[in-house]
């Protein structure tokens, strides 16, 4: 392990997986955002503007399938924590070469909720790839990542 290095919060001593025991934490405020991207042609660009897609409103299956992916984030992740998801935001952008997501999640909590933002921006790209992928099977998902993080002991974390 290095200088700056910190020991795996989610191994025992032993080196087995664990969930991390947070009931000594204060809970406060945090919140999550994250994006990521579905890359469309631009066949399929203009389906979804002029909102032609056989299979219907892509965007607003992608918003409820983020939304709920949030939710449901402790049944995917084994070492995720059940937490309350007090808010949860999908934002679903048409743009040239593809839809653009954002996501941000909220809670009052003992731990932070950027696995629940992660999660809902990956759940609403694979919406987005399984209303569209009859049109065009190129489709595809790009770069999910976290953008933001506040709350809990570490504060504010802005990707630069």
């Amino acid at each position: 392990m290095s200088e700056n290095s910190q020991p795996f919060t989610h191994l025992d001593d032993d080196g087995r997986a664990r969930m991390v025991d947070v009931t000594e934490k204060s809970p406060t405020v945090r919140s999550a955002t994250a994006r990521g991207k579905v890359l469309c042609t631009p066949e399929i660009v203009a389906a979804l503007r002029d909102r032609t897609v056989p299979k219907g409103d892509v965007l607003a299956v992608a918003r409820i399938a983020g939304i709920q992916g949030a939710k449901r984030t402790p049944e995917l992740l084994p070492l995720a924590h059940v937490i309350g998801v007090h808010g949860a935001v999908l934002d679903a952008e048409i743009e040239d070469d593809g839809v653009e997501l954002r996501a941000t999640v909220r809670t009052a909590g003992r731990t932070g909720v950027e696995m629940e933002a992660l999660t809902a921006v990956s759940i609403a790209a694979l919406a987005v790839v399984d209303m569209v992928k009859g049109l065009d099977k190129s489709v595809a998902v790009e770069r999910i990542e976290l953008v933001e993080k506040t709350g809990g002991k570490s504060g504010t974390w802005r990707r630069t």
